[in-house]
């Protein structure tokens, strides 16, 4: 497996674009409110999303690991927005699962280390912009 990930989104005009990794593809656009025509998942939804199908990946290698059952096991992401900043100052991770309470606390406690996406974005990872003709 490689060591790093890619993504390309190909802007489609509006506010949609096709973004595309490993041979699969998924719409982005806003929502009508927002001057887009609804199309897809909006970027910062697919943000919530990596986050919450990682976390859940996560879950569910530690519950495989130990042997746990974890049915109907959920993960939901929550983004909290800083005022009008175009910026989210708290995501909130919650599990859900048909378990006792303090095994799925245990659960995802032991989870948090293989999230990548969340060890990613706790880590304070830097950005490096680039532009590049097609020519």
């Amino acid at each position: 497996m490689s060591e790093g990930v890619e993504a390309t989104a190909v802007f489609r005009g509006g506010f949609k674009a096709e973004v595309s990794a490993r041979g699969h593809r998924v719409s982005v656009d806003e929502p009508v409110e927002l001057g887009g025509e609804d199309i897809g998942f909006m970027p910062t939804e697919l943000l919530c999303a990596a986050l919450a199908s990682c976390f859940a990946l996560a879950m569910g290698h530690v519950a495989r690991k130990r042997q746990i059952e974890a049915p109907g096991l959920e993960v939901t992401v929550r983004a909290e927005r800083v005022g009008r900043e175009l910026r989210y100052e708290r995501l909130t991770i919650e599990a859900r699962a048909d378990m006792a309470a303090d095994a799925l606390a245990e659960l995802v406690a032991r989870a948090e280390r293989f999230c990548w996406v969340s060890n990613t974005l706790s880590s304070g990872v830097s950005f490096e912009y680039r532009s590049r003709p097609l020519q």
